[in-house]
């Protein structure tokens, strides 16, 4: 089953059983695609690009979840959540910080970083490499500790 036929399944689901954040995240996931399509054109998105765009819409969630506890407003932080909770359904499972530093140290040794100041060349490939599977934030953390520890 595709993302899309995906989605549109739990839509209908979500529309059935009347839940209502879940029915408009689903929505809301849905439109976020078809512009992205739209602007695409003539060709349709592929696989990597439709998880781009949901790696996108979970960043968003979850720096929208962040500057809601900073300013105090937890019920729209616990939306926020509730949302990103159901959009991470859609994305591939995330890996463990020791799968993610056991991958930093393989690129490290690859491109033979020694210091901060390969900090681009570890983050170019580590973020390829990673792309939806981690934080990218997480990951900059990491590598950062790696390289200046």
């Amino acid at each position: 089953m595709t993302l899309r036929e995906r989605i549109d399944t739990d839509i209908k689901t979500a529309m059935k059983s009347k839940e209502k954040v879940r029915l408009e995240t689903v929505r809301s996931i849905k439109k976020v695609l078809l512009e992205k399509e739209v602007s695409a054109r003539p060709e349709a998105l592929t696989e990597s690009q439709e998880m781009e765009v949901l790696v996108q819409i979970a960043k968003q969630r979850r720096d929208s979840i962040e500057q809601y506890n900073k300013a105090g407003r937890q019920d729209l932080a616990e939306q926020e959540a509730a949302e990103l909770a159901i959009i991470e359904e859609y994305l591939p499972a995330q890996m463990s910080d020791a799968e993610v530093s056991a991958v930093l140290d393989e690129i490290i040794v690859s491109v033979a970083a020694t210091s901060a100041k390969d900090m681009g060349k570890v983050m170019g490939a580590a973020m390829q490499q990673l792309k939806g599977k981690a934080d990218g934030k997480k990951i900059q953390e990491m590598v950062k500790a790696k390289l200046n520890g």
